[in-house]
Formats: structure tokens, sequence, C-alpha cells
């Protein structure tokens, strides 16, 4: 009972439990935050990871604008239900160039961390066009209005050099070739191997079937790379971490 006393006069004492608490939340936030200060770098560096290609960063930007990331997370989490159905375990290095990352707490549809390459372009482009025809029991709206909306990059080296600033290693050539590189990914017969050269593991196609760039196109492009940079057959994580 004399615990339970004391516990009971800071209770009934506001001053008392506001102090209580500061002196918890900051002794909790001193452990957490002050190993930081003695890291050089909190997110492991991971071989194949590299900034998005221009036509992926448009696919992206297309992907956050509608939405998707309401009910799409792209975060594996280290569990073996989530492992099983997914694949390997998301690293923090995945999401280095992302702004803003794509994690997300809560799942509509399923995890998209590692679909690129899991569905061929034509699936992509019926299941964005009529989701149902491809999953009977999605409750995924259509947006076939992607195949109509033409993109000329006319911003993309902006876009580049926007990223570039908060961080992202886009280079002076890269920013310099990049409205050259977004055409050239929607291209299979054009000259795409200084792309791929800047980009490796670039996804070149024709994404949408169309003859004409479009967000459709972008949008899988985005898709086709999620989950494909890190070889995770050699992949081994950094024990001293």
């Amino acid at each position: 009972m004399s615990i339970l006393s004391k516990h009971t006069i800071i209770e009934k004492s506001p001053m008392l439990l506001l102090v209580g608490s500061l002196l918890v939340v900051s002794v909790g936030g001193i452990v957490e935050i002050a190993p930081l200060f003695y890291l050089e770098n909190t997110i492991e560096d991971v071989e194949g990871m590299r900034p998005y290609s221009p036509l992926e960063l448009a696919g992206r930007d297309v992907y956050i604008r509608e939405g998707c990331y309401v009910c799409h997370s792209q975060m594996i989490r280290p569990m073996r239900d989530e492992v099983e159905r997914y694949g390997h375990y998301s690293l923090a290095a995945e999401s280095k160039y992302d702004h803003p990352h794509q994690w997300g707490s809560k799942r509509t549809g399923p995890d998209l961390a590692r679909v690129g390459g899991r569905y061929s372009d034509a699936w992509h482009v019926d299941h964005f066009t009529d989701p149902q025809s491809v999953v009977p029991e999605s409750i995924m709206p259509k947006y076939a209005f992607l195949l109509d909306a033409k993109l000329d990059g006319e911003h993309i080296e902006d876009l580049l050099s926007t990223h570039r600033f908060v961080g992202v290693p886009y280079t002076d050539e890269m920013i310099a070739e990049a409205r050259a590189d977004f055409r050239v990914q929607a291209n299979p017969d054009g000259d795409w191997d200084a792309l791929v050269e800047r980009y490796p593991g670039a996804v070149v196609s024709n994404f949408d079937g169309q003859p004409d760039l479009t967000e459709m196109d972008a949008l899988i492009a985005y898709m086709q790379m999620l989950g494909t940079l890190v070889d995770f057959s050699t992949f081994t994580p950094d024990a001293s971490r």
C-alpha cells in the first residue's frame, strides 16, 4: 500500500506529474538518440542501390499523386509470414533515396516492396485499367485514364535537380541527359545503353504498348523496378550494426 500511496501523491499533484513525465520522456529520448551521434551512417550501404531513373521518378510521382500508398505499403517486416508471402524483409537502404518513403502502416492491398518483375507489363496495364479483370475480389478503382495522360518530360531536369538538393546523388551528367533518358526507357528500339550504364538494372520497355509516352508508362516503369536492385541471393547483413 505504501507504493500505491506514493503513486497517488504524484497523480494528485499536476506539477509532480508534469516533472515526472518530462523526466521519463527525457531519459527515453537520450537512450534512443545519443547513440546516433557515434555512428558515421545510420543506413547500411547496400550494393546495387541507385537513384531512380527519370521515368521511374516520374512514375513514383504518379503513384504518390493517386494515393496508391494509402492501400499499399512498401515495407516487408522481418516476420515469418511477411517474408514467406512477399520476400526478403525490407532494408533501410532501399528507401534512402525516397522523398517521402512509402513504408506505410496499413495494407488494404498487398505490399509492393518486391513487386518488380513479378508480372508482365501487359498484366500491369490490365490491372490499372480494370483491376477486377485480373483480381476479381479487388476493390481498387480503375486508372484507365493514365493511358491517355501524355508525358513530355518538360520539367524532368528540374525534378532531378530538386531531388539532388535534398541529398539524392544525381550527377551533372544525369541531369543533363534526363530528358533523353526519360524518353528512351520507354523505347526498346532506341539507343538506351547509356541509360542502363547510368541506372543499372533499369527496365527498358514500351510499358503500355502505345506509341506515345504516358503516365501509364511511367507508373509501370516504377512498379517494375521495386525490389529488384538488391541481389538478396548474395546479400549479407552487416553484423557490426
